[in-house]
């Protein structure tokens, strides 16, 4: 095999900083590898990207020491423009690559600027790769959030690198968006021969599409090993709080530890022979809500006039009411309307026909000042939540300003509750994804709403702080009347949600429990719906109910086990 890339010994510090994130870190990528990188937040993972091609040490400056080669060109005295050529980099903030207003301009900029004469024609050689040739004429704008994501690939590829690495490919993506995408890294791995590195947390993923991983642990590296040897490491891995797949770990919990699968293939041929009974259908009941909805839409259609002076329609024909203590989760697929949904009751945004209502009360006769009484709208981005200069002032900033009494003592219990209280003097926005994160659940429950908005409250985080998250999100039904959540997480949705709403293409076409969507193949096509892979296991293995968590899983096959040893 030939070596790509060669890094050996490689220390890096940046600057200000009292510990290296690199350290002493030897890694060997081969021609043809599809390799996955794990690791914990802040093992190193995207620093050793960055290393690959050249942004370390040209751009992001510091404390440099040991060698790396990129097909034989040394990283310190090759520019990073030569390093392009062969290796392209598509960024987890992918959109921040999206400089042009087209997307043929957007495609054809960097063969333009290195000079190629048939700059357009790799330009549509690389559109046509990631299947949005029939979009070139679109502007950049008009595209969907995994439209764009390819569109930043198409950048890349449009310069022919023999590597392409990826930081968190599917970090923003539905769960169609994210198999399409990596449907294309295979294409581009087996048939034009690319090696592919992807930074990911998704193990589920790496078992279906890549053919190595590199463990990453306190800017070191700990192996590096074929995918099944690597997702079988059980202990290995959890201790780290790196998740295997969910087949793999069920298998394990059951102590069939011999043969681990780590894809839904494997599970099912391993699982089929244990199913020894029929086990008795679950009946769907849906809840019969009593007395007022704390919210509801009612024939609400939203639209906005675009640059050509027509309307493109965002919600159209909703109808729905939530009543109190439901956990709503809100899926669909990229563009279905599900974060316009959810600002319509803040009052940012007002409903072109139709009435929204709050607490009874219509948001067209409210201002959004009002409406932040009782409704709390989580962001995506955390830090559109930060005001002030520490976690402290973040929390108590709205109930200062709306003079509430013994707000002190308030702060100090949401603090302990989201166990915030040994950050609570940082500034927010320099802790980690996943503290911002319970920051932004702190400032919501401080401010003491009836209805609790989350959008993609998940959405960047490893499994591990994933886990950890959605325990402080279920803190919140204490605080509130109705907790609402935006996701493509359908981990989230299979074990937190009591009511899923499915939205595609501004319309709901599905308003009920887990066990009606997931069992329901034609609508989760339609949407972009994927289900966790627990559940499609469920469904393989013709379980009834289906289980829709690992634990769940786990209880059906003791109880077969029990069975099978008292019918012998």
């Amino acid at each position: 095999m030939n070596t790509v890339i060669d890094i050996q010994n490689v220390t890096f510090t940046y600057p200000n900083e009292t510990k290296p994130v690199l350290q002493n870190i030897d890694v060997k990528v081969e021609q043809g590898e599809f390799l996955a990188i794990i690791g914990g937040n802040g093992s190193g993972k995207s620093t050793l990207c960055k290393l690959m091609n050249g942004l370390i040490p040209h751009y992001y400056t510091g404390d440099f020491a040991g060698s790396a080669a990129i097909h034989g060109l040394n990283v310190v005295t090759s520019s990073v423009a030569e390093l392009s050529g062969h290796v392209g980099y598509v960024y987890q903030d992918f959109e921040n690559q999206l400089v042009q207003a087209r997307v043929l301009e957007d495609a054809a900029f960097a063969p333009l600027h290195y000079g190629f004469e048939d700059y357009k024609e790799r330009a549509r050689e690389a559109l046509l790769l990631v299947e949005l040739d029939h979009l070139e004429n679109e502007f950049v704008w008009q595209l969907s959030g995994g439209q764009k994501h390819l569109l930043a690939l198409a950048g890349c590829l449009a310069l022919n690198p023999d590597i392409i690495v990826l930081d968190e490919p599917i970090a923003q993506l539905d769960p169609f968006h994210a198999k399409k995408m990596y449907t294309i890294l295979k294409k581009l791995h087996e048939q034009h021969q690319k090696t592919i590195i992807v930074i990911e947390h998704h193990t589920e993923f790496i078992a279906d599409y890549c053919t190595s991983v590199l463990l990453m642990d306190k800017g070191q590296s700990v192996w590096k090993k074929p995918v099944k040897e690597a997702l079988t490491s059980v202990n290995e891995l959890t201790k780290r709080h790196i998740y295997p797949p969910q087949v793999t770990q069920a298998t394990y919990t059951l102590g069939d530890n011999d043969s681990l699968p780590i894809t839904l293939d494997e599970a099912e041929l391993h699982f089929a022979s244990k199913v020894q009974r029929k086990r008795p259908q679950s009946i769907q009941r849906k809840i019969d809500n009593q007395g007022e909805p704390v919210a509801s839409f009612q024939n609400v259609a939203f639209s906005y006039k675009t640059v050509d002076r027509s309307y493109n329609h965002i919600l159209q024909n909703i109808n729905l009411s939530f009543f109190k203590g439901e956990k709503v989760a809100i899926v669909g697929n990229n563009g279905a309307g599900k974060s316009t949904l959810m600002r319509l009751m803040t009052g940012f945004r007002k409903p072109a026909s139709g009435v929204v209502k709050v607490m009874g009360n219509e948001t067209t006769r409210q201002s959004p000042e009002q409406l932040a009484d009782q409704v709390t709208y989580i962001y995506q981005n955390p830090e559109q939540m930060f005001i002030e200069d520490s976690v402290r002032k973040d929390v108590e900033f709205f109930l200062k300003a709306r003079k509430r009494k013994g707000y002190k003592e308030k702060v100090d219990h949401i603090l302990e509750l989201f166990n915030l209280t040994d950050l609570q003097h940082k500034d927010s926005r320099l802790m980690s994804g996943g503290q911002q994160r319970r920051a932004s659940l702190a400032i919501g429950a401080a401010m003491d709403p009836s209805i609790i908005l989350l959008d993609e409250p998940t959405a960047n985080l490893d499994i591990a702080t994933r886990k950890h998250l959605t325990q402080f999100i279920n803190q919140l039904e204490h605080h509130t009347e109705l907790v609402m959540i935006a996701t493509h997480d359908m981990q989230l949705v299979s074990e937190w949600s009591t009511r899923v709403i499915v939205m595609n293409n501004g319309e709901v076409i599905y308003d009920g429990n887990k066990e009606g969507l997931f069992s329901n193949l034609p609508l989760m096509r339609r949407a972009g719906i994927i289900p966790p892979q627990i559940v499609e296991l469920s469904h393989m293995l013709h379980l009834s109910p289906a289980a829709y968590s690992i634990d769940s899983f786990v209880e059906i096959f003791q109880e077969e086990q029990i069975w099978t040893l008292q019918k012998a």
